[in-house]
């Protein structure tokens, strides 16, 4: 377990009641790895303020330089500045809420999750068997973001099961005559007639097999063809007009990478919730480092019953009955599928899994 007080300066001043608090809470807190960066939270302005200070309150004569932060919490609002990045949040929160968050940035949250975690903190977690918030109603919910569609999107199934990713309409056709209900369609195109054609061909295989087809991105194509979904980053959240996709029925799964863009995608009522990267992957960039099996049990534990869930990133045919442990009720797959020496062999053990 990683020792909250090893070799470091935790708050700054000393502040010993935050810090036993902040302890007492960490030891409650499980197994984590040591966190990977390490962060003081500082209840005054310092005079020269180092990377890695989350500075509470105001007080600096100028903009922080990046990896300095600033938090401010008070009357049902707060608020972290980060790297130029404003993470705001509202609800209701404990008085310990500043000793939870030194707790859960030592199990290697990233701030703005540690503050989403500490501000769902309650003294009585420590009444229980296990003291992780896990009550989706003591969180809180992301401020200042626009207004969700008029539409609810339509909902698609609770457990979408085995979730393949696909790069081209061949390939879709192909794991559809398989079986697989659930698909997604994620062209790297910037051709338009590709993207159409792609597309429409996609959507058309998913209609003959009565399957749920994603699109991935590519939101007005999606609509067009009459696709059963669209799947967006958090990215796309801010671009896309999610009005035209709920108008026009389409499901909206929504990509998320720890407890803060979880509520802010929760905001929009999305179809499903992508939680990943699970573990590493080389298909795409990602914005964060795996959260591994822990963290998305407790993802899985918050949201189950709220909005079906996906766990994507890194999963394939040796690790998916640890994903599946979780209770997550889907999960999605890349080159476990596309790399796989016989596809139909591949595809009949990886359902297999999902029906143990």
């Amino acid at each position: 377990m990683s020792l909250l007080t090893q070799d470091r300066e935790i708050f700054w001043p000393p502040a010993d009641e935050l810090l036993e608090a902040a302890e007492r809470i960490r030891r409650r807190l499980g197994e984590w790895p040591a966190a990977s960066k390490q962060w003081r939270i500082c209840l005054s302005a310092p005079d020269r303020p180092l990377k890695g200070d989350l500075i509470v309150g105001s007080g600096l004569k100028e903009p922080p330089p990046n990896g300095v932060g600033l938090l401010d919490a008070g009357a049902g609002h707060a608020t972290l500045q980060l790297d130029g990045v404003e993470y705001a949040l509202e609800g209701d929160w404990s008085d310990d809420w500043l000793a939870a968050m030194a707790a859960f940035l030592d199990c290697g949250f990233e701030p703005h999750d540690a503050l989403v975690l500490a501000l769902a903190w309650r003294p009585t977690n420590l009444d229980e068997l296990d003291a992780w918030p896990v009550d989706f109603y003591t969180f809180p919910k992301v401020a200042n973001l626009p207004a969700p569609p008029l539409k609810p999107f339509a909902h698609c199934p609770d457990r979408l099961g085995l979730y393949a990713v696909l790069p081209s309409a061949e390939w879709v056709e192909q794991v559809l005559d398989q079986g697989v209900k659930t698909v997604q369609l994620r062209r790297k195109s910037s051709d338009s007639g590709d993207l159409k054609q792609e597309i429409e061909r996609s959507v058309a295989a998913g209609v003959k097999h009565q399957a749920q087809l994603f699109i991935n991105d590519h939101w007005q194509a999606a609509i067009a063809a009459g696709a059963y979904g669209v799947h967006l980053g958090q990215e796309d959240v801010d671009t896309a007009d999610l009005n035209a996709i709920a108008e026009a029925g389409l499901r909206l799964g929504l990509s998320t990478h720890g407890y803060y863009e979880m509520l802010k995608a929760l905001h929009f009522k999305p179809s499903y919730l992508a939680l990943g990267a699970v573990f590493p992957t080389t298909t795409k960039v990602m914005p964060t480092a795996p959260q591994g099996i822990s963290r998305l049990a407790r993802y899985v534990r918050l949201l189950d019953g709220i909005v079906p869930l996906v766990a994507i990133g890194g999963v394939n045919g040796s690790v998916l009955q640890q994903v599946l442990s979780t209770g997550v009720g889907s999960a999605a797959v890349v080159r476990a599928i596309t790399e796989a020496p016989e596809l139909a062999t591949a595809i009949s053990a990886l359902q297999q899994e999902f029906a143990r």
